[in-house]
């Protein structure tokens, strides 16, 4: 992509309605525009870095087995009536009428479409397990909307529900999803640690959040810190085998956030030295409720024995928008963002230092055709700009290697590589750099 044709507006001035970092960076970085309190329009440059979390979490779900589907914004009260939620969710949820005065919700979660839909056609445990999961648009009417995404009222959000015969099965289920989470996070190059948990409005006694430590948290957590260090499961992790194992090396050891925190567990349990207290970030929480849902509403299969049972079921939910704050608040300095590789808009920013110049034009155009070509996403900075402002630029939005062409680098035979994450500069023949880029260095 050619800046001189992209859209992206960063601002050089941070809005003052900016209270923290990942805010102000998305907005100066222009990756976001505020619309209306706690509602953003997705740029060019935000929607890209959307696209590539969003790809992450689906590739995760489908690896542990969940089935996409798409469920609509819009639902009908009736059906949170049949649950019992429709008067109890509080001021959060977005009633609406339509025109024919029938009661319709703007969706804050899908528990209870989605035990409609699979009590419409699965009929007997055979057809179980099954685990259907689809990434949709949310709205909660949060009372103080702040943060920028990661506290708006609409928000983007992967919900997957889980269904099995038994509750043993549904533990099994739940593991999946806990196990596929630790994979999720740490391919977007973030430490998550999961913790015990209040279930809230969607119900349950079992629930851990996916945490994130970060000074802007809006949490108090306490864990053992030997969490921080635990190996991510590996790609090829069977997840049709016993994943209990892992679950619990980490829910054995103390983790929880501050609704559910006991600190007489929490000094019993954890040597003075191995205690962290921090603030943290939700990225992601998983539930198991049981027949909360399925009981009132019906959705039953014939078990083995012939008789009829509600399935057990369980639910997980992953902030995907809110993971793109999540981000900004692990990985940034001074500068801008500081983008992962697996999430960056682009992998290489093209630095024209002298626009005009018959050979730098030359050799740009030339590194630009062949990264292209080799598949290697490059923003290329063709404009007239001063160099300090596209140094500037690229150090803002985080593109992770920034490929910088200028007259003197060329009389030498040279054209340098700056790794954003590092500062780490290298100079070397047009060839290799091509060659170090492709490869992944």
């Amino acid at each position: 992509m050619r800046l001189s044709h992209y859209f992206l507006p960063v601002l050089k001035e941070t809005p003052a309605e900016a209270q923290i970092v990942s805010h102000r960076l998305m907005l100066r970085a222009g990756l976001i525009r505020q619309e209306a309190a706690g509602i953003y329009a997705w740029l060019p440059l935000g929607i890209r870095v959307l696209n590539k979390i969003k790809a992450i979490v689906h590739e995760e779900m489908n690896r542990a087995g969940a089935i996409e589907i798409l469920m609509p914004t819009l639902q009908s009260a009736e059906l949170w009536r049949e649950s019992g939620r429709y008067d109890d969710y509080g001021k959060e949820m977005l009633r609406i009428k339509d025109r024919h005065d029938r009661d319709l919700l703007y969706g804050p979660t899908n528990e209870e479409m989605v035990t409609e839909i699979f009590r419409a056609y699965v009929r007997s445990y055979k057809q179980l397990p099954l685990n259907l999961y689809h990434t949709q648009w949310k709205f909660r009417d949060e009372v103080r909307p702040r943060f920028g995404v990661m506290r708006g009222r609409e928000f983007l959000m992967k919900d997957a529900y889980s269904f099995d015969i038994d509750a043993r099965a549904a533990r099994r289920a739940y593991n999946r999803m806990y196990v596929a989470y630790l994979r999720t996070f740490a391919r977007m190059g973030l430490k998550s640690i999961p913790m015990r948990a209040e279930a809230g409005p969607i119900g349950g006694d079992l629930s851990h959040e996916f945490i994130v430590l970060a000074e802007t948290g809006e949490s108090q957590v306490y864990c053992h810190k030997d969490l921080l260090d635990m190996p991510i499961p590996n790609e090829d992790t069977d997840f049709h085998g016993d994943l209990e194992s892992i679950v619990r090396a980490r829910t054995e050891l103390y983790a929880a956030t501050e609704d559910v925190h006991d600190s007489a567990r929490f000094e019993k349990e954890v040597p003075p030295e191995k205690r962290l207290s921090a603030r943290g970030i939700e990225v992601g929480q998983v539930f198991y409720f049981g027949t909360k849902y399925s009981a009132p509403m019906k959705a039953v299969v014939t078990g083995p024995d012939g008789k009829e049972v509600p399935v057990e079921m369980g639910s997980y939910g992953i902030g995907v928008s809110r993971l793109v704050g999540a981000i900004i608040e692990a990985c940034h300095d001074d500068a801008g963002i500081i983008w992962p590789v697996s999430v960056a808009p682009f992998r290489v920013a093209l630095i024209n230092l002298k626009s005009g110049d018959v050979a730098t034009d030359k050799a740009c155009e030339s590194l630009y055709s062949r990264l292209t070509t080799a598949g290697i996403e490059t923003l290329y900075d063709d404009t007239d700009e001063r160099p300090g402002a596209k140094f500037a630029t690229a150090d803002l939005i985080g593109i992770p290697y920034q490929l910088v062409v200028g007259p003197r680098g060329l009389s030498a035979g040279n054209v340098e590589i700056k790794v954003r994450a590092t500062g780490a500069k290298h100079e070397m023949p047009a060839d290799a750099a091509v060659e170090y880029l492709v490869q992944g260095n």
